[in-house]
């Protein structure tokens, strides 16, 4: 299986004196009715609720608390609406007037002056760095290749490009990387030909996460994802448990969606792996103007975010640069072509490739400010926060709320910083990544059954799993409790080693399936009589939306 590249001190916001009362922004999920939800909002604080943004898809909620608000079925989000944002801190950086991007995803605008964070490690796993390149002194924390030549050099120039967007340095020369505290952790996966290899990219995530302690994966490639034709499918098991090795132990993963130029048509309308595997924030592209090109994939689950991806501007190997009649010597606008290489699109700053390590940069900043979050509570941050693009906006194309083209919208990091600062996180979920039966399946512990609060998110996060050891003749009641709407649970036979599948023969061993009791989900199950084992639990959210959720399991 082969990849290809994609290319085509903290400061606080400032809040008012405490008073009797706050004033909230209140977030309605999609689908959700605003009525209903005005009515939770109202029943569990005893607040008031007004509709004044409810063309904004929002609430506003004046209360003493909103705790606990988030969690109410139909809540998207919960933010102040009296919070202060400090004015932005301005980079000296000479070419930082020339990324336009800067601005339009709010890079530094959580901020009134640059902040000393703790470092996070951000893995760029790659076609290695310009490791001399002076953007990067002091910048590169481990280093490995697993292909031919040192990862400290550059004989494509894409992954010195994708360094340059992440970490370059704030030295008054140059551009201006968007993650200010990021070191970086390169591992080159790539020679000259823009391809990787399965065995380089799954040993470089390993090492990367192992070894290198990344807390953040930048993937700028993409594997052709054909649901529709099998043959043309590039699904590798291995590359998925890779990464959800990498999740498992905490690693953010940031994938490009990938370009349309090797798809079947153009544009494609399915996100490319990794980017469409479960966890993985995908990231699609924006023009300057907020329309979508045409080379960037569209997806209705797996494009998760977007970011500008056409024009722009970053680092280079200078020996990959032309000398003579450009200035930026270093930087992608002076890339020149090699005998069998166009390197059009990196003078035009072009692709989803591109796109991707802004996204990741802005996970980076987000753990600088709050080291304890976890993969799930970045991502919510992230996109969650993202501005939702419609034609008003440039994008023709773009419907309100999340859509195929730029799924929740633009990165906005100042918004996502604001939130991580302001103490309303998202629920974190500690059982993740329980996708699947077998060995990836969570442990539902206990004699008589047990309670878990966990998460679910159409998008994200459709299936947990469960495993639960029933004896001969025990009986199984599990129920599903405040879950989101269209959630549903089965149950699978021991020695099951997958459930996302349609395949007759798989379907034949789901056992019990959940039916509405009392306005909740209910199953109910009866080992046989000369049959015990350890049976698959699985709660699935089969409509869009997300949420908590509370499951019971009770043995008879």
């Amino acid at each position: 299986m082969i990849r290809a590249l994609a290319t085509a001190a903290v400061v606080a916001l400032a809040l008012p004196a405490a008073a009797a009362a706050g004033r909230f922004a209140v977030g309605i999920a999609p689908g959700s009715s605003p009525g209903r939800v005005a009515a939770r909002v109202e029943r569990a604080t005893g607040g008031s609720v007004g509709h004044e943004y409810a063309r904004l898809g929002a609430l506003t909620l004046r209360a003493a608390t909103a705790r606990g608000v988030e969690r109410l079925r139909g809540v998207a989000y919960v933010e102040r609406l009296d919070a202060r944002r400090p004015l932005a801190f301005t980079v000296q950086d000479p070419l930082a007037d020339r990324q336009w991007y800067l601005d339009q995803i709010h890079a530094f605008d959580a901020w009134p002056r640059e902040p000393a964070l703790s470092p996070v490690r951000v893995a760029i796993i790659d076609s290695g760095i310009d490791g001399d390149h002076p953007e990067f002194a002091g910048r590169i924390a481990a280093a490995r290749s697993f292909v031919d030549h040192s990862p400290r050099s550059d004989q494509q120039g894409h992954g010195t490009f994708v360094a340059g967007v992440i970490a370059a340095a704030h030295d008054r020369a140059g551009i201006a990387g968007i993650a200010f505290p990021a070191q970086l952790v390169v591992a080159k996966v790539v020679r000259r030909e823009p391809t990787i290899s399965l065995d380089a990219e799954v040993r470089a995530i390993r090492w990367a996460v192992d070894t290198a302690h990344a807390d953040v994966l930048n993937l700028s490639f993409a594997g052709l994802r054909d649901p529709l034709d099998p043959s043309n499918d590039t699904f590798s098991p291995l590359e998925a448990s890779a990464i959800d090795y990498a999740i498992r132990r905490g690693a953010v993963v940031v994938a490009a969606v990938g370009n349309s130029d090797d798809a079947p048509q153009s544009p494609w309308p399915f996100a490319a792996y990794p980017a469409a595997l479960p966890h993985v924030l995908g990231v699609s592209a924006l023009t300057r103007e907020g329309a979508v090109p045409v080379f960037s994939v569209r997806d209705h689950v797996y494009n998760d975010i977007t970011a500008p991806g056409k024009g722009v501007l970053s680092t280079f190997p200078r020996g990959l640069s032309r000398t003579e009649g450009c200035a930026e010597v270093g930087y992608s606008v002076c890339a020149v072509d090699a005998p069998g290489i166009d390197r059009r699109a990196f003078r035009r700053g072009e692709g989803t490739s591109f796109a991707a390590p802004q996204v990741a940069a802005a996970a980076a900043l987000l753990l600088a400010v709050r080291p304890g979050l976890r993969p799930e509570q970045v991502t919510a941050l992230l996109t969650r926060t993202a501005d939702d693009m419609t034609p008003a906006l440039g994008c023709d194309g773009c419907t309100r709320f999340r859509d195929p083209l730029t799924g929740w919208g633009r990165l906005d990091i100042a918004a996502a910083v604001g939130r991580a600062l302001d103490g309303t996180l998202p629920a974190p979920d500690q059982r993740e990544t329980n996708d699947d039966a077998g060995g990836r399946a969570s442990t539902l512990w206990g004699r008589r059954g047990g309670t878990i609060d966990a998460t679910l998110d159409f998008w994200d996060d459709q299936n947990d799993v469960y495993r639960v050891h029933l004896r001969p003749r025990q009986r199984l009641v599990a129920r599903l409790d405040r879950a989101p709407g269209g959630s549903r649970l089965f149950l699978w036979r021991p020695g099951t080693t997958r459930i996302d599948s349609t395949s007759p023969a798989l379907q034949r061993r789901r056992l019990a399936t959940s039916r509405l009791v009392g306005g909740d989900e209910q199953l109910t199950y009866r080992a046989p009589r000369r049959r015990g084992g350890w049976y698959f639990l699985q709660a699935k959210l089969e409509e869009p939306g997300a949420g908590r959720y509370t499951l019971k399991a009770t043995k008879g």
